[in-house]
């Protein structure tokens, strides 16, 4: 009953069997992308104020660093003092 059914006569094996040099590669069409000139500007605006805003954010933090070192001399050369 669930047995599947084979032909009478199976198809024979080809003569010459395909390689891979035998077949075309496919070439599929890229994708066409248009990149305007006022994205560009924008992506370049953007990188330019991210980086700045980066080196300004280390430039805080150092100086803060440097802050809470004189910070902290201070108040151990005060509390020899006493």
């Amino acid at each position: 009953m669930f047995l599947p059914k084979y032909p009478d006569s199976p198809t024979p094996p080809p003569a010459h069997p395909h390689t891979v040099a035998d077949q075309i590669p496919v070439r599929r069409p890229a994708p066409q992308i248009s990149v305007s000139t006022g994205a560009v500007a924008a992506v370049l605006v953007g990188g330019v104020v991210l980086t700045a805003l980066l080196a300004a954010v280390a430039v805080a933090a150092v100086s803060v660093a440097v802050a809470a070192v004189v910070l902290r001399s201070l108040l151990r050369d005060q509390h020899r003092r006493r």
